[in-house]
């Protein structure tokens, strides 16, 4: 199957924390698709994993982001496949949809690590962000290069909604507008 199994599928929200969003390009468009995604999977009881970098020193994930709605890990590697018990919350065959900041440090690192751990991975462009443009643009390019899947939130959406007869279709639309 070529797309986003509901079933299969995992959120990852890698590292919106209070301390870094305000210097992030275009970082309340990331925030809004990410919030949408979460409620999304909340919809089709797809879970959720968060991580926070160093806490202590970025804060913790912005309010803005329902963390109680899911697992939180906290990491001091960029790639939080190197820290123990990481890989342990991430489905070997699960589909993993990965959002979060910054696109060029953090979320490629532990999206390398992913691919590298053999996780089909999957990684939403207009929910992930970097200081520069520049920076977020070049991860992109690099991700997908290394076998990462390039999506958007609508995308995502629409592949675990797979059908306008699920019962939660009107809800998933309302997501979207």
């Amino acid at each position: 199957m070529l797309t986003i199994d509901p079933r299969r599928s995992l959120l990852l929200v890698v590292d919106f924390q209070s301390r870094l969003m305000p210097v992030i390009h275009d970082g309340e468009i990331a925030i809004r698709n990410t919030s949408r995604l979460i409620k999304a999977a909340e919809l089709f009881g797809v879970p959720r994993l968060f991580t926070e970098q160093n806490a202590r020193g970025l804060g913790s994930t912005v309010a803005d982001l329902a963390v109680e709605q899911g697992h939180l890990f906290h990491k001091q590697y960029f790639d939080a496949c190197r820290e123990d018990g990481f890989l342990d919350r991430v489905p070997a065959d699960g589909h993993i949809v990965v959002v979060g900041c910054e696109a060029h440090v953090c979320v490629q690192q532990t999206v390398l690590g992913l691919l590298a751990a053999s996780r089909k991975t999957y990684v939403v462009r207009d929910a992930i962000g970097s200081r520069h443009p520049e920076n977020k643009e070049t991860a992109v390019r690099r991700l997908q290069r290394h076998g990462a899947e390039i999506v958007t939130t609508e995308m995502v959406i629409f592949e675990w909604l797979q059908t306008a007869e699920h019962p939660r279709f009107r809800e998933a639309i309302a997501l979207i507008r």
